[in-house]
């Protein structure tokens, strides 16, 4: 079977990188949905969205001349309602319930006494990697240097 940007299949999710998840859509070969394209919402760790060997809707949202599968889990999600409400009759329960908003949220600070070591590398590295940018940053702006 060959797969046709726009349309929707079904999936398993076979692996869980850092930058994505690869699905093997069923009957159509294997697809990497990147970390964006997995929520509407802010996905910091995609392991808290999706596990192995989940059931998936994707929608395949590109191509290139390799042939990659781009793949979108919330696109999938999005079209869902769009064509049950041409196709037909939608659940009541859908009719019922209410979006919550898109509200990017700030992930919640651990108290230092609850964090493991991997926490407190993970926060250090964080906050390493952002002082030495602001670093570059200003010394770029003293320099008269600009990015191209």
């Amino acid at each position: 079977m060959q797969l046709e940007i726009g349309k929707i299949y079904s999936g398993k999710v076979k692996g869980i990188t850092q930058y994505g998840a690869f699905v093997d859509i069923d009957g159509g070969g294997t697809g990497m949905v990147h970390i964006s394209e997995i929520a509407n919402t802010y996905v910091s760790d995609i392991r808290e969205h999706l596990t192995e060997n989940q059931e998936v809707k994707v929608k395949v949202i590109g191509i290139n001349e390799a042939g990659k599968v781009s793949l979108s889990i919330k696109k999938a999600a999005d079209a869902a309602p769009a064509q049950q409400q041409r196709g037909g009759k939608r659940p009541e329960n859908a009719q019922q319930r209410n979006p919550k908003p898109n509200i990017w949220e700030p992930k919640k600070q651990i108290p230092q006494s609850e964090m493991t070591f991997e926490d407190m590398m993970s926060r250090f590295k964080q906050s390493s990697e952002e002082r030495m940018c602001d670093i570059k940053r200003s010394t770029d702006r003293k320099n008269g240097t600009r990015r191209k």
